[in-house]
């Protein structure tokens, strides 16, 4: 069977541990002499990580390992969300959009059920198109709100998920590493940075 991206984690250990790190394309100059500075932003904005899987024997260590070397280094993709916030801060809230601009970084939508609230995830699109954001204000019930995110849209989709909302990942190198120590123990950490088609 052939192997179709994005991959989705192995699930059958879970995580240790990850780092997650938002960059944003600014030049920033600051005068040597009155230190005063000046600030340009850029259109720029990406998702970092760096996991870290719990210690663990060969038989699960494999199927991490299968995973990992199944992305060809930097050619395969795959989705990663934050593992410990699989639904919104306040549960049974819902999110309909209006077709957002590739880059947009306030959306137009409805919502239900509850406060959307500043912090939440939300996943915009699926599969290839999948783009993890974060919501950046509290939002309260109701039509034609605007929502403020990061990083900006990276597709027109208006495909909203809620609950484990992931973006679209590729590994940040093309080589993977691994340890073993003497009791058999395999110590496996990668690093990604998020795919960015446009």
């Amino acid at each position: 069977m052939a192997i179709t991206y994005p991959l989705s984690l192995p699930t059958h250990t879970g995580i240790r541990s990850i780092d997650l790190r938002a960059i944003n394309a600014v030049a920033y100059s600051m005068s040597p002499f009155t230190f005063a500075g000046q600030s340009h932003s850029y259109s720029g904005q990406m998702w970092q990580a760096d996991v870290t899987l719990p210690p663990m024997k060969i038989a699960d260590a494999e199927q991490w390992l299968g995973f990992l070397l199944s992305l060809n280094g930097q050619a395969g993709t795959f989705l990663l969300g934050d593992p410990l916030r699989t639904t919104t801060q306040n549960t049974g809230v819902g999110l309909s959009i209006s077709t957002p601009s590739i880059g947009d970084k306030t959306l137009t939508g409805t919502v239900t059920g509850g406060t959307l609230k500043a912090g939440d995830y939300i996943q915009l699109g699926t599969g290839v198109d999948s783009s993890l954001h974060k919501v950046l204000q509290d939002v309260t019930v109701g039509a034609g709100k605007s929502i403020e995110i990061w990083p900006g849209a990276r597709s027109t989709s208006t495909t909203v998920t809620l609950n484990s909302a992931k973006g679209l990942f590729r590994l940040s190198t093309n080589e993977q590493a691994w340890s073993i120590n003497e009791a058999s123990i395999y110590g496996i950490t990668f690093a990604a940075r998020e795919a960015i088609n446009v």
